[in-house]
């Protein structure tokens, strides 16, 4: 018996050991915990149009064309494109290879269902108008053409037409944004509202969703049919929501998290002093405005508004409040945008803050407002910076005998209630390009753009102007279209230009592929993770 026990010990060990010599331990999957602004409203990319709405799009969506780690535009679905010589179709030529998360191929179709329904008015999509370039579209949009008319066409499964009202110079930039981005038509259609949800969603990006919990975290894994699967190094990334910029710093020196894409500017100093070269402050193509409800009485004369505006000491601003991370701003598209040339600015710029309070002192005197019978909201969305910024701007109001309450909104429904016309007096917004054209920034205050329009300023002259340049080919006239257009915004002003952005992250010396550029764009597919 015991020979027998001691013969089957000695087999059973020496197929373990056999078995042990040809099986490799397993490789650890390479996590990134990515730090983000806050949660998105909706993962239904046609809905979404925050900065952090956009990072996830970035991960879990291709368009025909992406943006690299640099900002640049390279090949994404379509491996090759055509223009024609008057410059208004494009003709893409999608590559094999490209396939959705549920093994589906992607094909052309694919992104005339994604084009048809985002210009749907059924859809309510706050940025349908970034592709009124596309013939048709707008008239789609608006409920004068029918979908079938949109100027996308799918030549077969492989080659996709678009056809333009107008040469569109920024046109291949522009269909980097998510809304140029396709859709599986099977899931949308069967899961109605819901096709967002884990286990429903089927994507054609890098990732793919795998968990959404409120509060805590986006689980994204890669995508195995992904055609670059190969190249793409980081296996799961997880998005943290961080509305406190302080508790992702404090996440971040715990090694619990290898980015945060924003900072907390009190903490500056201590960040260059403790993390330095972490600490990424870059050149942004963004502005951080205040937006005025002018239909309101006590806010619908301009002079009330120049003279708020006026009163706003932006260089104690960006250097006090945001320790240099901010830029003074004066007009509302940045400077050295493309297709623009010299800004127009607000005509006080030059002056000395102590100069411009008397003059805003007289402006009210001249709208008939008497010192101290003004008092106004100041509403913000939930950020240390944003509290700082608008408490401050609160007390640079007394100087000139307006009073302020301060009033702060969760960051999930801020810009949903902005969008939908909420009760406010003055709100804090802000507005980075998608493309680099002043277009990408003017447009925001056309009449009928009632998503981003958050001021419900209408004019007819400004209206004008902007589809006058829409028009207009020769890019030198277009841009003194545009100046004059924006010439009328900052005289009207419903909107208060304050601070131009520079983008600011941490990021660990372990992650890789992170690199700095204008549009702060960071897709997790460039990146890998040093162990």
């Amino acid at each position: 018996m015991k020979h027998h026990l001691l013969k089957a010990f000695m087999l059973s060990t020496a197929v373990f050991a056999v078995a042990g010599a040809t099986v490799l331990p397993a490789q650890a999957e390479a996590v990134y915990n990515r730090g983000n602004d806050t949660d998105p409203t909706t993962l239904d990319h046609h809905k979404t149009s925050t900065v952090a709405e956009a990072n996830l799009m970035r991960d879990l969506y291709e368009g025909l064309v992406v943006q690299n780690n640099k900002a640049e535009v390279v090949p994404g679905v379509a491996e090759s494109w055509d223009i024609s010589d008057d410059g208004l179709v494009y003709t893409f030529k999608l590559r094999d290879n490209a396939k959705w998360s549920n093994g589906d191929p992607v094909k052309a179709s694919d992104f005339v269902f994604a084009y048809q329904r985002i210009q749907n008015p059924a859809t309510a999509a706050p940025y349908a108008n970034m592709l009124y370039p596309i013939l048709n579209a707008e008239e789609i949009n608006k409920g004068t053409k029918q979908a079938e008319e949109l100027g996308a066409k799918a030549i077969d499964d492989h080659t996709l037409e678009i056809t333009l009202n107008a040469p569109t110079p920024y046109f291949l930039e522009l269909l980097t944004h998510q809304t140029g981005h396709p859709l599986h038509q099977v899931s949308v259609e069967k899961n109605g509202d819901q096709f967002t949800r884990p286990g429903n969603m089927v994507t054609n990006g890098a990732y793919m969703l795998e968990s959404f919990t409120p509060n805590d975290k986006i689980t994204m894994r890669k995508n195995p049919h992904f055609h670059a699967a190969d190249d793409v190094k980081i296996d799961v990334v997880n998005f943290i929501p961080f509305e406190d910029r302080a508790t992702c710093l404090r996440r971040f020196e715990a090694k619990e998290v290898l980015s945060c894409s924003d900072l907390d500017n009190q903490q500056m100093d201590y960040m260059k002093q403790n993390l330095g070269d972490q600490v990424h402050v870059v050149p942004y193509l963004g502005v951080y405005y205040l937006p005025v409800k002018v239909k309101k009485e006590k806010l619908s004369d301009p002079r009330v508004r120049q003279a708020i505006s006026m009163a706003i000491d932006r260089d104690f601003l960006a250097t006090e409040i945001w320790r240099g991370s901010m830029l003074p701003a004066f007009s509302f598209v940045p400077p050295g945008i493309g297709n623009y040339g010299e800004n127009a600015v607000l005509p006080y710029a030059e002056d000395d803050i102590l100069d411009r309070e008397d003059a805003a002192k007289a402006l009210l005197a001249e709208a008939g407002v008497a010192e101290g019978a003004l008092s106004v909201e100041l509403r913000y969305n939930t950020s240390e910076n944003n509290k700082n910024t608008m408490t401050a701007i609160g007390d640079m109001l007394k100087n000139v005998g307006i009073s302020s309450t301060i009033v702060e909104m969760e960051g999930t429904g801020y810009f949903d209630y902005m969008k939908q016309d909420g009760d406010f007096d003055i709100t804090r917004a802000g507005w980075i390009g998608d493309y680099s054209d002043p277009q990408n920034f003017l447009f925001l205050f056309e009449s009928q753009n009632l998503g981003f329009n958050y001021p419900r300023w209408a004019n007819a002259d400004y209206d004008a102007l902007m589809q006058k340049a829409a028009k207009t080919i020769d890019l030198t006239e277009r841009a003194g279209i545009l100046k004059e257009a924006e010439t009328l915004l900052l005289k009207e002003l419903p909107i208060i230009p304050i601070l131009y952005y520079s983008s600011g992250s941490l990021v660990s010396e372990k992650l890789k592929g992170w690199e700095d550029n204008v549009m702060n764009v960071h897709g997790t597919r460039w990146m890998s993770i040093e162990q």
